[in-house]
């Protein structure tokens, strides 16, 4: 048995390495990015709702449509539907670089809703004795909304980062790199199924990690 690991991974050993780095990397740099873009939406489809502080329902309808045409689009299909305009802004639609742009156009929109609804949960009179008090909208957001709601925001992230993974292995039927690749080309195109099997395991570990450690932070937070 420890022969057969040794030289399996003596075969493999590299491209796992080298595979889950890049995964680490599409996930890291997508993430960012998705949050920069998601958190602000979430918090303007919540502020502009009718009877908020900047209500306005026709921006309200306008990001509500859009972001839920966005999430009903499979992401292998978005994937490969923006090609050229994933091209167009990072030079190439392979490898890596290619698939950062298609992962945060799934996943910003899905943020967004997570952060509405996490907004949302905060008490309408904790929010009111701060407008009463005169607080500034802006104030209100940081000091109130985030730090209110940071324990849903977490848990809504840590959904949004596991399906992000799971987008990530998606991304190898495109040479996308990653897990997926890996797994695709070796473990389905190529009937390596000890390759399969460990690509499979190593993402419930990552998944099954990153969960745990989510719902530790959100219960510190609430505890706070």
């Amino acid at each position: 048995m420890k022969e057969k690991i040794n030289e399996f991974l003596e075969l493999w050993g590299t491209d796992l390495w080298d595979s889950t780095l890049q995964t680490f990397q599409m996930v890291g740099i997508s993430l960012a990015f998705s949050v920069i873009i998601g958190l602000p939406l979430g918090i303007l489809l919540v502020l502009t709702r009718p009877g908020k502080a900047l209500g306005n329902k026709y921006v309200y309808q306008v990001l509500n449509v859009v972001i839920n045409i966005v999430r009903s689009i499979p992401f292998i299909i978005l994937l490969f539907f923006i090609l050229p305009f994933t091209k167009l802004i990072v030079g190439t639609s392979i490898g890596v670089k290619g698939v950062i742009v298609p992962l945060v156009v799934y996943t910003a929109p899905y943020i967004a809703r997570l952060m509405e609804t996490a907004l949302l949960e905060v008490d309408r009179g904790v929010i009111e004795a701060y407008e009463a008090m005169g607080i500034k909208t802006r104030h209100i957001i940081w000091h109130v909304l985030v730090r209110e709601s940071r324990s849903s925001i977490v848990l809504g992230l840590t959904i949004a980062t596991i399906g992000l993974i799971g987008a990530t292995a998606m991304a190898g039927l495109v040479g996308g790199g990653g897990l997926g690749d890996l797994a695709y080309r070796y473990g389905h195109l190529r009937y390596e199924v000890d390759v399969m099997y460990i690509t499979v395991i190593l993402l419930i570990i990552l998944v099954q990690g990153l969960q745990s450690a989510g719902n530790r932070i959100a219960a510190r937070l609430k505890k706070d």
